[in-house]
């Protein structure tokens, strides 16, 4: 669905920029620091339309490429923790010693307990 909105207004504002060019076809004079040149308005409106396209559309594809290799680094990462766990798992054996049995072993504590 969001990308039928998307479509539609990109149609949408592709129709006004046309609409917009098509209007202005007078002869303007552009400055390019080095050179200037008389051209028709519609190719300069055109042509900044699809200057900024192509901008934002690089600007796009390099945020896609970052995150594709966040996300593979992080899958990456996942599995990695994954395989400890399982190990981890695999070597744990038994049931974890009782209260009586850990206050045997403790080092801080006599082996005996005055609570019980």
């Amino acid at each position: 669905m969001k990308f039928q909105w998307t479509l539609i207004l990109g149609i949408v504002f592709a129709l006004i920029v046309a609409i917009f060019a098509v209007i202005n076809v007078d002869p303007v004079t552009v400055n390019f620091g080095f050179s200037e040149a008389e051209l028709p308005l519609i190719l300069v409106i055109l042509g900044s339309v699809l200057m900024g396209g192509i901008i934002m559309g690089s600007v796009g594809l390099f945020r896609l490429f970052i995150a594709q290799r966040k996300v593979k680094h992080l899958e990456a990462e996942n599995k990695t923790l994954n395989e400890k766990l399982t190990e981890a798992e695999r070597k744990q054996t038994g049931e974890l010693p009782s209260r009586q049995d850990y206050r045997k072993t403790a080092p801080d504590s006599a082996g005996d307990s005055a609570a019980e």
